[in-house]
């Protein structure tokens, strides 16, 4: 029969172990923080996050012009090469040496978490607890071409990611194991 010790060094063992492992599951800025720059360090943000297929072909449409822009930004940095073929009228994009270096995707660095703005209070949602995360960031890992003016021009989530601290948006959720990025 456990003495009364023995029960008392239990209990208080059981409750240091217990506290320890919500510890990860409590809202704190330190426990988003962690979280965020764990998934960020593996997720870079591109400019097409499913890839892009090349040779890309720009032919006249209601697209066309924004597709330019954004191509042409690419070209100036020294990531593609433009060729147009005036006689079927389409503007035709290849790699060049350097954008077979970034291709299909074109990541321009990873983020970085520098602090927590605010959360939403952890509530339940689908059968875990989650919250929303507002957090300030630098990228990090960001190449030469990412930093251009045209780049920066034609895709302004660039722009808004290179500038001084940006800030963003997450939901964070949880289930008992610590906070993590719903995939």
């Amino acid at each position: 029969m456990p003495t009364k010790t023995t029960v008392w060094i239990a209990a208080c063992a059981l409750l240091a172990l217990v506290g320890g492992c919500s510890s990860a599951n409590k809202p704190t800025s330190e426990n988003f923080t962690n979280t965020l720059n764990t998934y960020y360090q593996d997720h870079n943000d591109c400019l097409f996050p499913h890839g892009h297929t090349f040779p890309y072909e720009v032919a006249p449409g209601p697209t066309a012009k924004e597709e330019k822009t954004e191509l042409d930004a690419l070209t100036d940095a020294g990531l593609l090469t433009r060729l147009e073929d005036r006689d079927l009228h389409v503007d035709r994009y290849t790699l060049n040496v350097a954008g077979n270096r970034f291709a299909p995707r074109f990541c321009y660095g990873h983020r970085e978490v520098t602090g927590i703005v605010s959360f939403t209070p952890p509530g339940p949602h689908n059968g875990f607890t989650e919250t929303t995360v507002t957090y300030q960031y630098v990228m990090r890992d960001v190449p030469v071409w990412a930093g251009t003016d045209q780049v920066k021009a034609a895709y302004p989530q660039v722009a808004k990611s290179l500038a001084a601290s940006p800030t963003d948006q997450a939901t964070l959720a949880t289930v008992g194991a610590g906070w993590q990025v719903p995939q």
